[in-house]
């Protein structure tokens, strides 16, 4: 662990943030007047994770591990960020900042995830109460850190709290404007407060909270980390890209870190970047498991991610040979996330390919997609099928959209769009041309209404890009070059959808 002062840059960027934020004006910011006065702008490095300034009342043998904790946990590192913590916790039982770093790890707010009774109970290790536990606090900064954290798992349904969070984290970064901690920490708040779904005001704030300390702080990970997650849209991705081009940089250590690039680089269809960064993340991931006598990962998100950008790179068979591990992974018994990871790797190595008769690969009993008191209608068991009759379809084959489209009932906005996709072809094989691209635009216009998702698109076969397909079929070129125009808006870079595009003229 090292300590080092660094220099704030200067930089326009936060100007872009605050503009788009309609007005809102972060507050001042210096690293030169440290919370508490401990600090004086000098900076924590910790190698391969990055630095912070978070001065705090723990012993000094209890520094190292909890600025490791804190430095990991805004790599979403959580497992890793834990044991640092706990770690933490033996040096100075008395260390209220630990449990609070802790009981952190068991919220990931833009995944959708929280084990309140975790958090709970590492907190109870502290003290019984919330009440008592801020007592044991050495400062009321500190003890605003605590009552945060005791929203964050207190009354209320999570979008309450998440909200009630937020509010005091607010609280806190405004009772300490030179904390660049808790600056950071609220604006994950902010994007936490919407659950993982994308609003762009919301992102946009989140962005303006956190770039003052990007530019305090050029190596402080949680910085780069929240700024990626505010712009990683085809709209705004370019305003990532310095936070994405110095992430990988600021923490090799950190798997998460390798990968969170490339949701920037996705978005502006920079393949040959989303292929290294997600190797990085793997190679990296796969090394740590391989020191706990762990398989490599080959049915998850950075093999998922790595797969889809050989593909729009046109490395087809590179992407064949990570399916074909994860294949032979599921084939031995897989956790519902690796069926997931599987059945979306297939469907893409099938339909971005047009290779229909690789159908007939990587196949498994359909009742293996589903899970104990399930009748089939998961996710992943409809979206094989969708799959299967996509490819039966273009291979002349109507019978499995049919029996797909008279007997399942989707789940959720996106399969009731894939399903939408497979009556418009219905219809079309039928030579009904009216009701087909009616379809088709019904779909296209659902798809357009649902929040931005980052990364590969999740719908399965982008529906603009079916739709100008299908119109370019026809020989209605100019609606289908408006269709691909709105595809590539959608999906920079895409192949499919580049290609279409270019043949409509």
């Amino acid at each position: 662990m090292q300590i080092r002062a660094l220099r704030p840059l200067l930089s326009l960027s936060v100007v872009a943030a605050v503009a788009l934020t309609g007005g809102v004006v972060p507050a001042a910011c210096s690293p030169a007047a440290a919370p508490g006065g401990s600090s004086g702008g000098e900076f924590v490095h910790i190698d391969g994770l990055g630095s912070l300034s978070f001065p705090n009342s723990g012993s000094p043998e209890a520094q190292e591990p909890f600025q490791r904790g804190v430095l990991l946990l805004h790599s979403f590192e959580y497992e890793p960020a834990a044991e640092a913590f706990r770690r933490a916790q033996e040096i100075d039982p008395d260390f209220a900042l630990a449990y609070w770093g802790e009981a952190m790890t068991y919220n990931h707010p833009l995944w959708r995830q929280q084990d309140r009774q975790a958090a709970l109970a590492a907190l109870a290790r502290l003290a019984p109460t919330p009440q008592q536990r801020r007592a044991l606090a050495a400062t009321e900064r500190e003890a605003m850190y605590l009552d945060a954290v005791e929203t964050l798992y207190g009354e209320g349904d999570k979008q309450q709290r998440d909200l009630a969070y937020m509010e005091a984290m607010r609280k806190l970064h405004e009772a300490y404007p030179d904390d660049l901690e808790a600056r950071a920490f609220y604006a994950l708040s902010i994007l936490g407060s919407r659950n993982g779904t994308r609003d762009f005001a919301t992102y946009m704030r989140a962005a303006a909270t956190v770039q003052p300390v990007f530019e305090a702080n050029p190596e402080h990970p949680g910085a780069a980390h929240y700024l990626i997650h505010s712009f990683d849209d085809p709209i705004h991705a370019p305003l990532g890209l310095p936070a994405a081009r110095a992430y990988a940089g600021i923490a090799p250590a950190a798997a998460h870190a390798q990968h969170m690039t490339t949701h920037i680089f996705v978005a502006l269809g920079m393949w040959q970047e989303v292929i290294a960064g997600n190797v990085r993340a793997r190679d990296t991931q796969d090394a740590q498991r391989a020191e706990r006598g762990l398989p490599p990962n080959a049915c998850g998100h950075y093999s998922s991610w790595l797969q889809y950008g050989y593909l729009q790179a046109a490395r087809s068979s590179e992407a064949e040979k990570l399916l074909d591990a994860c294949h032979e992974r599921v084939l031995a018994g897989p956790s519902p996330g690796e069926w997931s990871y599987f059945v979306s790797m297939r469907a893409r190595q099938i339909l971005d390919t047009e290779e229909w008769v690789l159908a007939e690969r990587w196949q498994v009993p359909l009742q293996e997609l589903r899970f104990a008191g399930d009748s089939g209608r998961t996710p992943d068991a409809f979206r094989y099928r969708f799959t299967q009759a996509f490819a039966a379809l273009r291979r002349g084959d109507p019978w499995p959209a049919r029996e797909l489209v008279g007997s399942a009932q989707p789940d959720g906005d996106v399969d009731r769009v894939h399903m939408t996709e497979l009556r418009g072809l219905l219809a079309l094989f039928e030579h009904d041309e009216r009701t087909g691209i009616e379809r088709l635009r019904e779909a296209a216009a659902a798809e357009d209404a649902m929040p931005y998702e980052f990364g590969p698109p999740v719908v399965l076969k982008p529906t603009f890009e079916l739709l100008g397909e299908e119109l370019l079929r026809l020989g209605r070129a100019e609606e289908a070059r408006a269709a691909f125009r709105r595809a590539v808006e959608r999906t920079p870079g895409r192949v499919l959808a580049v290609r279409g595009l270019r043949a409509a003229g």
